[in-house]
């Protein structure tokens, strides 16, 4: 059947103010919403444009071309995409008994047979309102159906909802996120869904939405995070790849977008808890607040950040994450201003508090295996947490960028390489990214690869220009090339950020493996870096 537009009879659409009252239900036009009693069913956009011409002419048959034309407008679309929304249409009618209100002429269309609609005016006193639901204080955010289209029927729809499915489950690890159940966001299949509605019915922050477009053996996926209290774009990607292997895809795809959400969700977060008042602020808030100073590995912002922690653990003592942040935030003072015993004594206690109340956070467990690993010395431990860690939540982009960190101080080069690089593909924009460009750059220097070490020496200073290990660790693969001139420039920058650095205090302090301690050491001495 042609189904393009020009062959598609004229639409007879209702005036926006339109509603609709039939048994239990009431159908409000301009909203876009069906109403069973005083509770919205949240019907997609099509679904409600299909009933509404049903209703219009009610007892009356409605061809496939005019419902198509309405639901559609404009669109070359197969029979199939109207089945299904109809099919939508009966599993929400059917739970006041009107699973046969909507009849099926075939080859022709459909027809409503239900009790009669009555129409009522907008302003209607008796019309129900869709509850308004609270947006809550942690986190929030809906995962909408990705639209599909290409490939062979039925493919790209499977490949859509599984890839969701994944992303829903593995945001759903992450412990400080509050996740609206599939079954709920599914609801807007097929629907041109505006992100500050869905956030006023589903009582969410965040809303994700995507696609997903077949061509032959190519698949591209879009993927767009929104704030729905302003409609602002959060966070939005492109996934170009072959279909060589189409469930490690759909896993890979599902990682990378829970890994970059990851860190895009706390940066507006922390936006939005900068604009309350600091006295106002609760141990969840006061803990976002105090996590871009940790993360930054300064010591002068680990110091801004510890009495937030120890106002949210006055609030709340077994909070795994504060004590993980803790723990990262004396580790940065231990390494880095001064190496004071309290301080590693202060981060080795913290990072065992979060391990013993964070069992099932990622992130807790991810800061309490860095601080057991670097200031404690038990690399057993730390990998213990990391995997702990990763099997709650694999896309823990910074379980791979402390891991790696852990790994190159041990020398071992090709687990941090291939951790770093892990991290990367996950969270390209990560932090904490120049602790994973640093770990990549000490494995390749430990390989005699010095000229991968020096790019990723410097892919490190670049993401954190004021952290002074990042020059240190680049001055090895730079004394190995012969640019001396580089590497005493960076010594000097070293010596600027941390006046009171001596290389041999640094390697005990984070108990640098033997073979690495001897080489790097060499390179350190030879541009008179104090020991």
């Amino acid at each position: 059947m042609d189904r393009s537009p020009t062959n598609r009879p004229p639409t007879n659409r209702a005036p926006p103010s339109a509603h609709y009252r039939f048994g239990a239900f009431t159908l409000d036009a301009e909203a876009g919403l069906l109403f069973r009693g005083g509770e919205p069913a949240l019907l997609g956009q099509r679904a409600v444009a299909l009933l509404r011409l049903l209703l219009e002419r009610s007892a009356s048959p409605v061809s496939k071309d005019a419902l198509i034309a309405e639901a559609w407008p404009g669109l070359a679309v197969e029979d199939s995409n109207l089945t299904v929304q109809i099919a939508a249409l009966r599993r929400v009618l059917e739970q006041d008994g009107g699973a046969g209100w909507i009849e099926t002429l075939p080859r022709r269309g459909y027809r409503y047979v239900g009790p009669p609609a009555k129409r009522v005016g907008a302003d209607a006193s008796e019309l129900p309102r869709a509850p308004a639901l609270t947006v809550p204080e942690k986190p929030s955010i809906a995962v909408l159906p990705f639209e599909y289209s290409g490939g062979p029927s039925g493919d790209a729809a499977w490949f859509a909802d599984g890839m969701v499915d994944d992303i829903i489950t593995g945001l759903s690890r992450l412990k400080w996120l509050f996740v609206i159940a599939r079954n709920s966001s599914f609801v807007y299949r097929g629907r041109m869904a505006d992100v500050k509605q869905v956030g006023r019915d589903l009582g969410v922050r965040y809303v994700l939405q995507g696609s997903v477009r077949r061509s032959d053996n190519r698949v591209r996926i879009n993927a767009q995070l929104a704030d729905s209290t302003t409609g602002a774009q959060v966070w939005a990607e492109r996934y170009d790849r072959t279909l060589d292997d189409v469930f490690a895809l759909q896993d890979e795809i599902a990682l990378a977008v829970v890994g970059a959400i990851e860190p895009s969700l706390r940066r507006a977060e922390v936006e939005r808890i900068r604009r309350k008042r600091p006295d106002s602020l609760d141990a969840y808030e006061l803990v976002l607040r105090a996590q871009p100073d940790v993360d930054s590995g300064m010591p002068d912002r680990a110091a801004t950040a510890l009495p937030l922690l120890k106002r949210a653990l006055a609030l709340d003592p077994a909070y795994a994450l504060a004590h993980g942040l803790a723990a990262m935030a004396h580790h940065n003072l231990f390494l880095r201003a001064g190496l004071r015993e309290e301080d590693r004594q202060a981060s080795v206690r913290h990072a065992r508090l979060a391990l013993e109340h964070g069992r099932d956070d990622a992130l807790a467990l991810t800061f309490a295996g860095f601080s057991l690993g670097m200031d404690a010395h038990d690399r057993a431990a730390a990998f213990a947490a990391f995997e702990a860690a990763l099997a709650l939540s694999p896309s823990t982009a910074l379980g791979f960028i402390l891991g790696s960190v852990v790994h190159s101080w041990a020398a071992e080069a090709e687990p941090a390489i291939a951790w770093g690089e892990r991290a990367m593909r996950l969270s390209p924009f990560d932090s904490w990214a120049f602790a994973a460009f640093g770990s990549q750059a000490l494995g390749h220097y430990l390989l005699e690869r010095p000229q991968e070490a020096a790019k990723a020496a410097y892919q490190a200073v670049q993401a954190n220009p004021g952290h002074s290990i990042n020059y240190v660790i680049l001055i090895g693969p730079l004394v190995a090339l012969g640019r001396l001139a580089e590497a005493k420039a960076a010594a000097a920058r070293v010596m600027e950020l941390q006046p009171t650095f001596r290389f041999s205090r640094q390697f005990a302090g984070v108990d640098c493996a033997p073979a690495l301690a001897e080489k790097l050491g060499a390179a350190l001495r030879k541009i008179a870096l104090p020991e």
